[in-house]
């Protein structure tokens, strides 16, 4: 019998869902898309699952960016880049898809709406 603690995670098997159709993301961006589609998790357990992630092989770490602006801690933050590593096995969850799907931005806003709108009334105008 093995001891200690099984080595798979459904939280990092969900962060590696995340990543597979996201391509890349930093570890804020990771855990606040998990809150939205998945049953809540701490902060603490994302970033811990990302760090563990790493370890297994199954996410890879790719930069580091240091980004100034006025937070509640300071001036500066630490954006960690991550992507799937070579032991993942991402299983093409249909929930990661459906939510990225609908936070594509929309093709045709609002401005452009009133400049068709008013191209198309010119067109009826000048062929009259």
């Amino acid at each position: 019998m093995v001891k200690g603690r099984p080595i798979k995670s459904l939280i990092r098997q969900n962060i590696v869902e995340i990543l597979h159709y996201l391509g890349e993301g930093y570890g804020y961006q990771v855990a606040k898309m998990y809150n939205e589609i998945f049953p809540p998790a701490t902060q603490r357990s994302i970033y811990y699952n990302l760090q563990k992630g790493v370890l297994t092989k199954e996410i890879t770490m790719h930069k580091i960016e240091e980004e100034q602006g006025e937070f509640s801690w300071g001036s500066t933050v630490e954006k960690k880049y991550y992507s799937l590593g070579k032991n993942a096995e991402a299983k093409g969850d249909k929930r990661v898809k459906e939510y990225l799907k609908q936070r594509e931005p929309k093709k045709e806003t609002s401005t452009n709406k009133f400049t068709s709108f008013v191209n198309k009334f010119r067109k009826e105008k000048t062929s009259k």
